[in-house]
């Protein structure tokens, strides 16, 4: 289910990206220290009472060469088009200021709430000069410090209140798949030869003015699945198109609403930074992947070059061991028949659930291989494990402390895991807790 988005727009230097961490607190977490994995920090998700949803930092978006003007207009318009809620901030040092009438007159022509926040309100005294902002014409105005965490709990209140209400809970067994990648990768490509190929489309859902047009179709087993179209998401001008945060964003977005992201690449460009960039974020997230090489037919090839592909791939994404590799052409249909099965087989992956007893002798086998390690003449002793999630799959082991499960042995522990369960194409947690 598609978290609801909350955006933070204003002129430059008002607080945006304070009022933003402030917000985001310490509710990102890294999942590994792995280059390529840190999530972009225009975008995160965040919680308050018991309530999650998705924030974007249009100031971090970064439109390079365009007038100030232009600029705010079109961190605006990424608003207007992404969010449920949108974040007004600005300064309560400066007052009112034209270029903050201007980012008014542009989000009157929205339908979507606007929270009006006046920061660097720090004194108290300061509180009477939030009511010079009642002329923006956006309703009552929040007093806050972003600085010193002065009423951001009043806005994140304000922000509860205003999200949609939840959606109506999706068909269980209807697998979401979204594809990312660099632009020209194929993306768009590879979805029509889905689709066109054998697939029977079983209806085409138009998205809201914040999401793709996402496609439903069932393959032959009757399994449902729904395509989410990055490359097909509606943009208001082709003046932020380009940016790389803009696609970043936006294949973040896809990628919190899918169970299985397909990584794209263009085996005619090879990988780039880029590729590495936005793949970590899925891994990061959780999802299921897949790495997708296209445009294969376009290499000449011989008896090595799939080998040393994949060699690479494997070097490159090394925190993506655990995923499935095919090499496909969108334009002859090489082998596109293989990627709903495995979509199907890494779903189930992430959905699996193993027995504590089963899973305990293996973990109990993998100890008796390779014992705990010591520290400072301390062993770590582990008592018991046992699955707690799924989406993917998370572990806790109680130990006698955390600090004493290194990460060698804990990557050791989940190693043996895998052999011993089929787990392709899903990321695995091990959580170390001390035992009560």
């Amino acid at each position: 289910m598609a978290l609801p988005t909350v955006a933070i727009v204003g002129r430059p230097n008002v607080g945006k990206s304070t009022i933003f961490n402030r917000i985001a607190g310490e509710r990102i977490s890294i999942v590994e220290d792995t280059p390529g994995v840190t999530r972009d920090r225009i975008y995160t998700t965040s919680e308050w009472l018991n309530k999650k949803f998705a924030m974007i930092d249009t100031g971090g978006i970064e439109l390079a060469d365009t007038p100030f003007m232009v600029q705010i207009k079109a961190q605006a318009e990424i608003a207007m088009d992404e969010a449920d809620v949108i974040v007004f901030v600005v300064d309560g040092e400066n007052g009112v200021t034209d270029a903050d009438e201007y980012v008014a007159q542009i989000l009157y022509k929205t339908d979507k709430p606007v929270i009006l926040v006046v920061n660097k309100i720090d004194n108290p005294e300061r509180r009477m000069d939030v009511f010079d902002f009642y002329s923006l014409g956006l309703g009552e105005p929040y007093p806050v410090s972003a600085v010193h965490g002065i009423g951001t709990g009043d806005v994140l209140d304000a922000i509860i209140e205003h999200l949609p209400s939840d959606e109506v809970e999706e068909n269980p067994d209807l697998i979401k798949f979204s594809l990312i990648g660099r632009p020209n990768v194929g993306k768009s490509s590879l979805i029509n030869a889905i689709l066109g190929e054998d697939r029977v489309i079983a209806s085409p859902i138009a998205g809201t003015t914040r999401d793709a047009i996402d496609t439903n179709f069932t393959d032959d087993s009757g399994q449902e699945f729904t395509v989410i179209d990055t490359a097909g998401m509606r943009k208001r001008g082709k003046v932020y198109e380009a940016t790389e945060k803009y696609s970043v964003m936006r294949a973040m977005r896809a990628i919190d609403r899918s169970d299985v992201v397909l990584m794209v690449l263009n085996a005619e460009e090879g990988i780039r930074e880029y590729d590495k960039r936005i793949a970590g974020f899925a891994h990061e997230a959780g999802r299921g992947i897949i790495i997708v090489v296209n445009k294969w037919d376009s290499l000449e090839k011989d008896n090595k070059t799939l080998q040393q592909w994949e060699e690479k791939i494997r070097d490159a994404f090394q925190y993506l061991s655990y995923a499935p590799i095919v090499f496909v052409s969108a334009k002859t249909k090489q082998r596109l028949n293989r990627l709903p099965e495995l979509i199907k087989t890494v779903s189930q992956a992430q959905n699996m659930r193993v027995p504590s007893s089963v899973l305990n002798d293996v973990i109990m086998d993998a100890i008796a291989i390779n014992p705990t390690p010591t520290d400072k003449g301390r062993r770590l002793k582990i008592f018991y494990a046992t699955q707690v999630a799924i989406k993917p799959p998370t572990f806790v082991v109680f130990v006698n402390e955390e600090a004493l499960m290194h990460f060698s042995y804990a990557r050791m522990l989940e190693n043996q895991i895998r052999k011993a369960f089929v787990f392709e194409g899903t990321p695995i947690h091990l959580i170390a807790r001390k035992r009560k």
